[in-house]
């Protein structure tokens, strides 16, 4: 029911109250601007919660800050994934974000000149929505994952934690990214391991020596902040092929995986009799699957025609081609790192920045505003 009681009037929307959220908001106070942060979770921090229990950033603690709040810790340590949440909820808290929590986003619209947002018995509306969230929210499974045998434990990396979750006997990994590299390595601990697919290159040095942490971090932040950006050349011009290519692995090497006894195997392509068919034509017996396999686009809710033919969302730097939408968090945004900590704070800068812009242009054009109110 959306009757004029149960709807909320905001200036200016934020979905998702994650890193890129938070950094949007703090920009917004800064300037003095009403909005409202709505996020899925219960808890701020909960995205980064609710992984692989052993995750830890590939960044160490000096680059991880958000604007205006140093990251707490030894500069050159590299924090788990529960210190990142922890420092989230520190960072809303902190800079007093107003924020609901257990809010999911159903649909966003357009309607009459303005934004309309629903979520359950919820109705918002707004001037500017920002959507604070990457581009894959929905886990991806091959459509042949359902022929596996009804024995075989099966979950997409999305839902792992820890290996105590897998039952007694052989494990197949799926995927070699950074997130099956990772899971296998501490599935491997406890179960015998296998891993499938190959990967698209590691780079050359161990991020936790002194040369990662202390000279090649720097010098790959660099690269991915200021040459690999929408404002370069050589930015525009890589942007197309990075921005779908799966990254090469950063902390585990092909050594380590050799090292800890996983068994490295061709791509799964199939089922054959309720087991893995790879692409040499072998099956595995085997108990457990973890599909590292991606996530798709989670825009469905989106009622708004924003997106090109693969499903992105077309936008200049973050600001759609809808007047007043704007994203955040999405690779690639203008660099390298727009879907880091790292970058994700001169992105809403930018966003906001346009938000006030267009605020101040509207409020010495009142002709905009009736304009809009008719439309």
């Amino acid at each position: 029911m959306n009757d004029a009681k149960k709807t909320k009037s905001v200036e200016t929307l934020v979905i998702g109250g994650g890193q890129a959220g938070l950094a949007a908001g703090y920009h917004l106070a800064r300037r003095g601007l009403p909005f409202l942060i709505l996020d899925a979770n219960l808890h701020i921090g909960d995205a980064w919660r609710n992984r692989w229990d052993s995750l830890r950033l590939f960044t160490p603690n000096r680059y991880n800050s958000l604007p205006g709040l140093r990251f707490p810790g030894p500069g050159d340590a590299f924090p788990t994934k529960d210190a990142m949440a922890d420092y989230l909820e520190t960072y809303a808290r902190h800079f007093r974000l107003p924020m609901q929590t257990g809010v999911k986003v159903e649909r966003l619209a357009r309607e009459g000149g303005r934004f309309a947002i629903t979520a359950g018995l919820m109705r918002f509306e707004a001037e500017h929505v920002i959507v604070a969230m990457s581009n894959y929210q929905r886990p991806r499974l091959p459509g042949f994952a359902k022929d596996l045998a009804p024995h075989v434990w099966q979950m997409h990396a999305h839902n792992y934690r820890n290996s105590q979750q897998l039952q007694s006997g052989r494990t197949l990994i799926v995927g070699v990214g950074n997130s099956g590299a990772d899971i296998s390595m501490d599935v491997a601990r406890t179960h015998q391991t296998w891993l499938a697919g190959k990967e698209s290159g590691h780079i050359p040095y161990r991020t936790d020596g002194f040369m990662g942490r202390f000279v090649m971090v720097r010098i790959m932040r660099f690269v991915g902040h200021h040459i690999l950006s929408l404002g370069t050349p050589v930015g525009r011009k890589a942007r197309p092929k990075l921005l779908h290519r799966t990254p090469p692995l950063i902390r585990v090497k092909p050594s380590d995986l050799d090292r800890a006894g996983i068994q490295r195997v061709a791509r799964v392509v199939g089922v054959r009799n309720g087991m893995p068919l790879l692409e040499d034509g072998r099956t595995l017996e085997v108990e457990n699957v973890i599909w590292c396999t991606g996530y798709d686009p989670g825009y469905s809710w989106i009622d708004i025609p924003v997106f090109d033919e693969q499903g992105d969302p077309v936008h200049q730097r973050g600001v759609a081609a809808i007047d007043g939408l704007y994203f955040l968090g999405l690779q690639f945004l203008y660099s390298m790192t727009s879907a880091t900590v790292t970058g994700v704070g001169r992105d809403a800068a930018y966003v906001v920045q346009n938000i006030a812009s267009r605020v101040q242009s509207r409020s010495k054009n009142p002709r905009l505003v009736q304009a809009a109110d008719a439309a």
